[in-house]
């Protein structure tokens, strides 16, 4: 697998997390930490519930548009995976749902009809870059932790034939004044 960015930063893999799927299969997943600034500009309306907004370069973002973003500009093309209501995103205040290329659509299917054609639990940045595919979890450090229905959907996902190097934790935090580093 190519790098995830050219430079470091937001999603080198910095550690693995140590997870037990329903099967009490163990795996280590590749992981990386990151803090996000705080968006100081006008607060938009619609936060998705309450999701804390954060500053990407300038630009207001959900932490997993920062991550979709992030991997965008090191050279792979993806999707913020909306699972509230099945939809795809590259933006969400100024922008419609987008749908997923026929390939990347099918893979998201096939493991999808591996739990009885469950969606929930797919995690949350979906990316691919030529025959590489790359799933990305986004957890807010001491806020958010991995729900049942997400293990569920990262072992079938690994029953697809994934590699763990198709997968990856972004666990964030919030500062107020730090400067986005990419």
């Amino acid at each position: 697998m190519k790098p995830l960015t050219s430079s470091g930063g937001l999603l080198s893999v910095t550690t693995f997390e140590r997870l037990m799927l329903p099967s009490g299969r163990i795996v280590d997943v590749p992981k990386s930490t990151h803090s996000f600034s705080v968006w100081h500009g006008e607060q938009p309306a619609d936060r998705y519930g309450k999701k804390p907004v954060v500053d990407f370069e300038g630009r207001m973002a959900f932490a997993e548009l920062a991550i979709l973003w992030s991997l965008q500009k090191a050279g792979w093309n993806g999707v913020w995976m909306d699972t509230l209501r099945p939809q795809f995103h590259t933006d969400y205040w100024n922008a419609s749902p987008v749908p997923l290329p026929q390939k990347a659509q099918a893979l998201v299917d096939h493991i999808s009809a591996l739990r009885a054609g469950k969606h929930r639990g797919i995690w949350d940045v979906f990316c691919w870059r030529d025959d590489e595919y790359l799933f990305v979890e986004s957890k807010w450090k001491n806020h958010d932790r991995f729900k049942p229905v997400q293990l569920e959907w990262l072992e079938a996902a690994l029953s697809a034939n994934l590699p763990l190097s198709s997968f990856l934790i972004v666990e964030w935090s919030l500062h107020a004044h730090q400067a986005w580093v990419s």
